[in-house]
């Protein structure tokens, strides 16, 4: 009985050892490698931020290596990718209500599928499975498309996601020689 009891204190100390010290330095020293970046886009009736993280490509093959191909994608690193607009709009052909969202992907050679999650879970990746496995949790998807992928001019060492409005707004997300474009409408 008493070994039961100290067992359940040891374990007790390490869990909360590893909530209040050891993930907070987690996620310090990994925001050191992929720092956090919003972009926002604030006209024409559109009030828009993306809040992620920015890895940097360092020699690696991307997308079909780092990211699999066909597979979710927390899209970033660390705490999972949020999207928020202050009304409603539509992604495609899908009305998106005002909202804060963790956005997900699923990257393809042609094309992607592009998430928008009502849920956002701590971290996005499951640590028991090395960051392989993503919490997104499918039944709070909101909104699926799929956009086609281009190439880009010249290649992208930090993974960006950004606004352009230069034809019709979109969200670009771009890394490596791979760019997709999320058509976003009123």
């Amino acid at each position: 009985m008493k070994f039961l009891k100290w067992l359940l204190i040891i374990l007790s100390v390490l869990g909360l050892l590893s909530y209040f010290v050891i993930g907070p330095y987690m996620q310090e020293q990994t925001k050191k490698i992929s720092p956090e970046e919003t972009n926002t886009y604030v006209q024409d009736g559109f009030d828009l931020s993306v809040n992620y993280s920015s890895p940097a490509k360092k020699d690696r093959v991307i997308f079909g290596e780092l990211v699999p191909y066909n597979t979710v994608w927390r899209t970033g690193a660390n705490e999972p990718t949020t999207f928020t607009t202050a009304s409603a709009i539509r992604i495609i052909d899908q009305e998106l209500p005002p909202g804060t969202y963790s956005l997900w992907t699923i990257p393809g050679e042609k094309n992607w599928s592009v998430i928008f999650n009502t849920e956002i879970p701590d971290w996005g990746v499951s640590l028991l499975s090395g960051g392989k496995e993503t919490t997104r949790t499918p039944e709070k998807d909101i909104i699926k498309v799929e956009v086609p992928v281009e190439g880009t001019a010249t290649t992208v060492e930090k993974f960006t996601i950004e606004f352009s409005d230069k034809e019709n707004l979109s969200m670009d997300i771009s890394w490596d020689t791979t760019k997709v474009k999320v058509p976003i409408k009123k």
